[in-house]
């Protein structure tokens, strides 16, 4: 009888009952969204590694220049290693493919077999006409290369085809002989981006004759392997190391951790706002069901069961709403996706990834996410309606009047959280899951403020909008505090969603600001030539020192830097290290330092010393005075730090010495990029132009004036934050939700009143103005009340998350434009959501407000 009386109550309330699970469903598909986007990319990311690097147990990886061809005959020979198997692979642009990044292997056909399934073995992947894969075609045909039929397809491609491929600044072809038809899914996946070709191919396109990117190994688990490593330790050059490919991979996806719980983090405030209209939704249903369950419990019906009864409602609404966001998480991850994986290149490393991967344990979390979150939200509800007593049930104002005696407490329940949050932030760590604590503290905190500031507020402003509306003014500003059991919490989730948008715009335009500034300081030469790079904060190209010596002839050129950029291993993972090189001391003045600065920082960098940047100071405990080893071309060196500086390139860090130190330490004579100073009066751009038509015969280089590059560096920092911008609009979506929702409970429950109004005169048009106040009243609450919170979320993201994420110092910029445009948000929010229940209230005849039951 029970449930059958909350079915029916469901089916004459279907608009309540239906935003709520939208609410839920809203909450449940932002946060498997974004852990959908993620895992695909780590997905995408570990198929790649693990399936290129294949069966191997161990790795010989070399520095920058690579390792000498004769250390695999060595292996081979001398060892009598057979399960190795030499490698040569690059990332490249192939604008055959669309403009892809794609990876290009470079493998030995005769030592392959036991190595990569997709290449060999009863799982690999079959020529097109369903034929084995003949490797061999690659050795007897030189320029050679395999790709998979999808993408030969996708891009219109068949056999015999040319392959534009562009390596730095070099435009080759290559011809397809082969295409590859994957065996199951993970192949299919591997294969998209990836064009095989055998060693010598490889070693020519990607300008490595002689060397080797590594050399797999497979070597038997069992005592003996401490002592193959002990011999293989023993012949290996300086520049090599033997490692295992699961650390390898594991210390480049600790690189996009922080990105990673940064975005989650994110996603779990949609969720968040979504709480707290679940709770508005079950309490209005309480109150709107107080007489009936009163009813019901001086029939006998127990505590025990009407709290079943709501919380069996609860857990419906969470069931449907949970299932139908995670139809709607994956349908937003496909969009997401892209975002995530842009971002992971632009900052970190290539990762090629086309499709979401539907990971079951994410859904298992979102799932478990929505029930738990709505359950939790109809808990508070549900215990009231246990406790209150059949007497005070059947009184219509029991709920207001325990609501006034409940914001004392609530108040006090706010300030200690926000004592909780300060103290978890001000914690000696650098935890995330403290500082993400800490957040969450805060915002709940404010959260449980709202009912006590609503009621000073409403206070101060009732005589002001009595004095300039009258009547319907002054019941405007009452309706608020009558109504606050409900009004209260749907100001409250407007103000989460309108605080996070402050808080974060805040925390972008203060990092923008930064980036600017650093920007203005550091971009010092005129302009910047490049080769095209698959990743956009680092040249990974090469260049001809010929192109350099060619520019620096060049008339109106009158200085010039030139930079080489590499990646090495370091105790916190792969870091890029960048040499300079200068025919004078210009550009110096551009690094702003941390730590050190001045000419015993330039005397020790020119003796030999490194500059590292804050992050890679931060993240290793290295500052000035210390140490650093890398392992170079002549074994491992120790670096002395002679300054710690600003840099915003890079989060994991970045390490510069002067040319003629890396030089005397890797075996290398290329250039990554170079800087012109131009002379005095010389047309910019017009130089720009005239190095673009000299550079045609160089190949294809990024030839970009100061102004340019800032642009450019500035679009991919826009670029980066776009994921953040669509996080913060389904946040603010659901609180528009949470809006509607508490305006139209309010409407139902108000009926009665607004009839008897209706009948002693108040107009349509009165009421349109009454409900369009009232809503207005709840945004601007939202909206005043959202600043102070968002200037807080603010400091604990520039000040607390960012430095423990990312190693960044942020210069704090608070934009009105930023507050103005929240209040804006908050206000016209409110009053989009006052505008059906206006239409409603209008429409309703009050001999109809007025007859009961």
């Amino acid at each position: 009888m029970l449930f059958r009386t909350s079915w029916r109550y469901m089916l004459r309330h279907p608009w309540q009952i239906g935003l709520c699970i939208l609410g839920v469903a809203l909450g449940v598909a932002v946060v498997v969204a974004i852990d959908l986007a993620n895992a695909s990319a780590q997905r995408a990311f570990t198929l790649s590694t693990e399936s290129v690097a294949g069966r191997a147990t161990d790795q010989i990886i070399g520095g920058a220049s690579g390792l000498d061809e004769a250390l695999y005959r060595r292996l081979r020979v001398d060892l009598g290693l057979r399960q190795a198997a030499p490698v040569v692979e690059g990332y490249l642009i192939a604008p055959s493919l669309g403009g892809r990044t794609a990876q290009l292997l470079g493998v030995d056909p005769f030592a392959e077999g036991p190595f990569r399934a997709f290449l060999s073995g009863p799982g690999a992947a079959v020529a097109t006409a369903g034929a084995p894969i003949d490797l061999t075609r690659l050795l007897v045909e030189p320029g050679t290369v395999l790709i998979a039929e999808d993408t030969a397809q996708a891009f219109g491609l068949s056999l015999g085809d040319k392959l534009d491929l562009l390596v730095g600044s070099q435009m080759l072809s290559l011809r397809v002989v082969g295409l590859l038809r994957p065996s199951d899914d993970i192949s299919r996946q591997v294969l998209e981006s990836l064009i095989v070709t055998d060693i010598a191919t490889a070693q020519e396109t990607l300008d490595m004759v002689g060397k080797l990117s590594r050399i797999d190994l497979i070597l038997a688990e069992d005592s003996a392997t401490s002592t193959q490593h002990a011999v293989i330790s023993a012949i290996l050059p300086p520049n090599a190391t033997l490692i295992r490919p699961a650390a390898r991979s594991a210390a480049l996806e600790q690189m996009t951790r922080a990105f990673a719980l940064n975005l989650s983090a994110l996603s779990l405030l949609a969720l968040v706002v979504g709480m707290f209209l679940i709770y508005n939704t079950i309490t209005f249903s309480v109150v709107q069901r107080r007489g009936l369950l009163g009813t019901l419990r001086c029939l006998g019906v127990t505590r025990r069961q009407i709290g079943g009864l709501i919380l069996a409602e609860a857990l419906l609404i969470s069931l449907v709403g949970s299932l139908l966001g995670l139809g709607l998480g994956t349908l937003l991850g496909r969009g997401l996706v892209g975002l995530v994986t842009r971002t992971i290149n632009d900052l970190y490393f290539v990762v090629t990834v086309r499709d979401l991967s539907i990971d079951p344990l994410v859904l298992l979390k979102g799932f478990g996410l929505g029930l738990g979150a709505t359950l939790a939200s109809a808990a508070v509800p549900a215990i009231e309606a246990m406790l209150s007593a059949p007497r005070s049930v059947l009184r219509r104002s029991s709920a207001e009047e325990q609501m006034r005696r409940a914001v004392p407490l609530a108040a006090a329940g706010g300030v200690g959280l926000l004592a909780v949050g300060a103290g978890l932030l001000l914690l000696p760590s650098e935890s995330l899951f403290f500082a993400f604590g800490g957040l969450f503290a805060v915002l709940i905190g404010s959260a449980l403020l709202c009912p006590a500031a609503m009621v000073g507020l409403m206070t101060l402003v009732g005589p002001l909008l009595g004095w300039a509306g009258g009547l319907l003014g002054r019941m405007a500003a009452r309706d608020v505090i009558a109504a606050l059991s409900r009004t209260s919490v749907a100001v409250a989730a407007l103000m989460v969603a309108v605080s996070v948008t402050i808080g974060v715009g805040i925390m972008v335009g203060s990092f923008r600001g930064t980036v600017i500034s650093w920007l203005d300081s550091s971009l010092v030469a005129d302009i910047y030539v490049a080769p095209p790079s698959t990743t956009a904060n680092r040249a990974n190209g090469a260049l001809d020192p010929a192109v350099l010596r060619d520019f620096a002839q060049s008339p109106g050129v009158a200085d010039t830097t030139f930079f080489r950029s590499i990646v090495v291993d370091t105790t916190i993972g792969p870091i890029s290290l960048v040499a300079v090189g200068a025919s004078s001391n210009r550009g110096r003045d551009a690094l702003r330092f941390q730590e050190g600065g001045g000419p015993a920082t330039w005397a020790i960098f020119d003796a030999g010393g490194v500059l590292v940047s804050e992050p890679f100071a931060y993240r290793s405990g290295l500052g000035l005075g210390d140490s650093l080893t890398l392992r170079s071309d002549k074994g491992e060196r120790s670096f002395p730090i002679a300054g710690v500086y600003y840099d915003y390139t890079s989060d994991r860090g970045v390490i510069r010495m002067a040319d003629a130190t890396y030089r005397a330490a890797w075996n290398d004579t290329a250039l990554s990029s170079f800087a012109l100073y131009v002379d005095p009066g010389t047309d910019v751009d017009g130089l720009v132009r005239s190095l673009k038509d000299q550079a045609a015969s160089q190949g294809v280089l990024i030839i970009s004036s100061n102004r340019g590059l800032r642009k450019g560096t500035l679009e991919i920092f826009d670029r980066t934050f776009a994921i953040t911008g669509v996080l913060q609009v389904l946040a603010t979506i659901v609180a528009f939700i949470g809006i509607l929702s508490a305006l139209m409970a309010l409407q139902l429950e108000r009926a009665r009143e607004l009839g008897m109004l209706r009948a002693n005169g108040l107009t349509p048009g009165q009421l349109w103005r009454l409900v369009l106040a009232q809503t207005g009243l709840l945004g601007l609450t939202a909206g005043l009340l959202a600043i102070p919170v968002g200037i807080a979320l603010a400091l604990v993201l520039v000040y607390v998350i960012n430095r423990r994420s990312f190693g960044w110092t942020l210069d704090l910029a608070i934009d009105p434009a930023i507050l103005a445009q929240a209040m804006l948000v908050a206000v016209v929010a409110a009053l989009l959501a006052g505008i059906y229940p206006a239409f409603k209230m209008g429409r309703t005849s009050p001999a109809a407000a007025l007859r009961e039951e």
